[in-house]
């Protein structure tokens, strides 16, 4: 037994391999049929794998904080739609490249739910990236300096689900309004990508000091959008 099991290590089927450990210690493998026992090592193989694909799309995310559609509030107060929430937890939104806009005052929520929109979405295997408006454009600022701004931008584009947080918070300068709307445009239609801001997005177009700009922006960001707008008092004073 012993022997099976390094020889699937070797092969790279350690979750056949602790499967069947753990069946040997609990000495049920004598009772299965090979059908069964077949059936359980390719099960274990198969929720190993996925666990190791979701801590790793996880450490990929680099979210801010843990959190989870479970953990969201519904309280009538706070405006959400539980049905529109349920509705988008299936990832459809992802898969046929749509956006989501979470809007509400400082402390209500919204990056916990983009955030759990996240999680979400790395349990069903989707590629995430989380970012605060600050920290993208440091990353693209040192993209630049290390001349990778291709690649860069070319991950960005193929990236399943982009989160952008904090978005409206302090200005961009003409460069950064280009480089921000360059990968908008290379998602649109194919990317989902998931904007959390405290300013309504009546008021998005004047962020932007090229109009041109903030009407590209508006057409594909405002129009085709799913929209969350929380509501209430901030959480954190409840807290």
């Amino acid at each position: 037994m012993e022997q099976i099991k390094s020889e699937l290590v070797t092969l790279r089927l350690s979750g056949m391999a602790e499967t069947l450990g753990m069946l040997e210690e609990s000495r049920k493998i004598q009772e299965l049929s090979l059908s069964d026992g077949l059936r359980l090592l390719i099960q274990g193989e198969r929720d190993q794998r996925e666990t190791k694909r979701y801590v790793r799309l996880l450490k990929n995310a680099a979210f801010r904080y843990q959190a989870s559609l479970e953990e969201v509030s519904f309280d009538a107060s706070r405006g959400l739609n539980k049905s529109q929430i349920l509705s988008l937890a299936t990832g459809n939104y992802i898969r046929n490249g749509e956006s989501i806009l979470i809007t509400g005052a400082t402390g209500c929520g919204k990056s916990f739910i983009a955030t759990s929109f996240g999680y979400q979405a790395c349990k069903q295997g989707f590629g995430v990236n989380y970012f605060s408006m600050q920290k993208l454009m440091a990353k693209i600022k040192i993209a630049r300096i290390e001349g990778v701004m291709t690649s860069f931008f070319e991950k960005m584009a193929k990236t399943d689900l982009l989160i952008f947080d904090d978005f409206g918070i302090g200005s961009l300068d003409s460069q950064q309004q280009l480089d921000f709307m360059e990968i908008i445009e290379d998602r649109h239609g194919r990317k989902a990508t998931i904007i959390a801001s405290q300013m309504p997005p009546a008021n998005w177009f004047d962020l932007f000091t090229d109009e041109t700009i903030a009407d590209a922006f508006m057409d594909r960001m405002i129009h085709t959008s799913h929209r969350i707008e929380l509501k209430g008092d901030s959480l954190r004073k409840k807290r």
